[in-house]
Parts: structure tokens; C-alpha cells; sequence
């Protein structure tokens, strides 16, 4: 495994108890990333550098406005990302309370209502292995070098219908990692994704639900558990759940019929 890129881990001392050493150690970076539309800024995320093009497309496209591209501001400020949408958009809507934190990406939107994103009921005739599914975290696992060095950020890794990882991206906020992940697949060409997987490295919260709905992705899956809300909409928008995915056993908490 290659060792992770230079803007997402930094050397910190540490004390090493018992014992009272002082070593250097491996901090993944955490740093604020302004979003903004027609120069106006819209949304600040804490992520770790790195594809910040991605994340600022995936980011928004999960939240229903159709970002195309983005790129650098022309005064070249410093974690700062032009975003370019087609049409019209509601920036006050946008702007209410978008500062989310790399912890939780629901955290500080306020009521349920303002963080739900129309999105068509996921269907399609995709069918995957009970062993492919099961095989997703490790694989996910040895593709992550940040968190080999670092033990401190979130992952998610796209992947084909046999198994085969796409793409993978990393970031101290588990939201941050998959929008990476979308605006990848966006950039690609390859939305939405009906004949394609995703797997997370942690827990399942409601948003991820959401944006892998909102990318019509029919399989997420992670190694913790879901949460309530989580299944209800994964239930509701037709989006196969699974849970716990560790070793050969998977729970699935929803359209269990796409496993076999």
C-alpha cells in the first residue's frame, strides 16, 4: 500500500504512556473548505484536503442543485472552491445553515425536512452475492493509506457489480468521503449509479442514505450499523442496506431481495 497523500496526514508529538516517551505520530489533517456559487460563498465543510473539486460537486448534487464543475476561486484563496450549477438555485436556502462538521453532516441543518432531497424510488434489476457484499469492507480496508497511517479518518469505496473498487476517497468526515466518491462519479460519467455499489467504513447515518439515493446507487454498505432513520429511508427510496459486514455475515435491513 502506498503511503497517504502529503495534504492528508501531519506529524504531531505525542506522549506515549506508560513509559512518558515523546515520538512523533500521525494526524490526519482536518481544514475548512468554503463552497461557493457564482461568488458568493454558500457552505463551509471541515474535510481533509484533497479533491476538494469532488467534494464540493458531490456535496451539492446530493443536496438536489446541479453542480457541472468546479475549481479554484480566481483570486486563488486558499481553501476555497468555485462551484458552477446549471439554471436557477435558491442560495438562501442553501446558505440557512450549511455549516456542517466532519463529525456529522445533519449536525447544525436543523428540522428533518430541510436536509431531505427528492430523489426518485432506486429500482432496477442489479443482483449481487451474499460473498461479494461480504468481501466489500476488506477490500475497502487495504485501499485506505491515510488511515493506515493516521487511524483517524472515514472512507468510502465505490465498486462494480462483481466486486472490482472503482474509486476510493478518504476524509476525517464520513459525509465528506462519499460526496468525494459522488462528484468522482459524476465527473466520470457514470450517474447514476444503478449498477454499482458503495461501501463506508463506519456506521450508517441518514445522509449517507440520502446521497446514495440522490446518486440511485441500490446497494450501500457499510461495517457498523445502521440507523433507524437510516432504514426508514432507505425503505422508502428502495435502497438495499446492509449492516455489520464483517467476515461472511451481512445484515440487511432492506430490499433483501437484490442479495443472493
Amino acid at each position: 500500500m502506498n503511503g497517504p497523500p502529503p495534504y492528508s496526514a501531519a506529524r504531531s508529538q505525542v506522549v506515549r504512556l506508560p513509559g512518558g516517551a515523546t515520538e512523533a505520530d500521525e494526524l490526519a489533517v482536518e481544514e475548512p473548505l468554503e463552497i461557493r456559487v457564482r461568488g458568493r460563498p454558500i457552505a463551509v465543510t471541515m474535510r481533509t484536503p484533497g479533491h476538494d473539486e469532488e467534494l464540493s460537486i458531490g456535496f451539492l448534487r446530493s443536496e438536489g442543485i446541479p453542480a457541472v464543475a468546479a475549481r479554484p476561486t480566481s483570486d486563488l484563496a486558499a481553501n476555497t472552491i468555485e462551484v458552477e450549477v446549471e439554471g436557477d438555485f435558491d442560495a438562501d436556502r442553501l446558505q440557512r445553515h450549511f455549516y456542517t462538521s466532519s463529525s456529522c453532516g445533519v449536525c447544525g441543518k436543523g428540522a428533518l425536512e430541510a436536509v431531505a432531497v427528492a430523489a426518485p424510488r432506486v429500482d432496477g434489476g442489479l443482483r449481487v452475492g451474499a460473498e461479494v457484499v461480504a468481501a466489500l469492507p476488506e477490500a475497502l480496508r487495504e485501499a485506505q493509506p491515510a488511515f493506515a497511517a493516521t487511524g483517524g479518518v472515514h472512507a468510502t469505496g465505490l465498486f462494480g457489480a462483481d466486486g472490482e473498487l472503482l474509486c476510493v476517497r478518504e476524509d476525517v468526515g464520513r459525509h465528506n468521503a462519499m460526496d468525494k466518491v459522488i462528484g468522482w462519479a459524476f465527473l466520470g460519467g457514470l450517474l447514476p449509479l444503478a449498477e454499482r455499489l458503495l461501501c463506508v467504513s463506519g456506521r450508517l447515518s441518514f445522509e449517507l442514505v440520502q446521497k446514495a439515493a440522490v446518486a440511485g446507487c441500490p446497494v450501500l454498505v457499510a461495517v457498523g450499523a445502521p440507523s433507524t432513520l437510516a432504514v426508514e429511508l432507505a425503505r422508502d427510496r428502495g435502497v438495499t442496506l446492509c449492516g455489520f459486514v464483517r467476515g461472511d455475515s451481512l445484515n440487511v435491513y432492506s430490499e433483501p431481495g437484490r442479495i443472493t
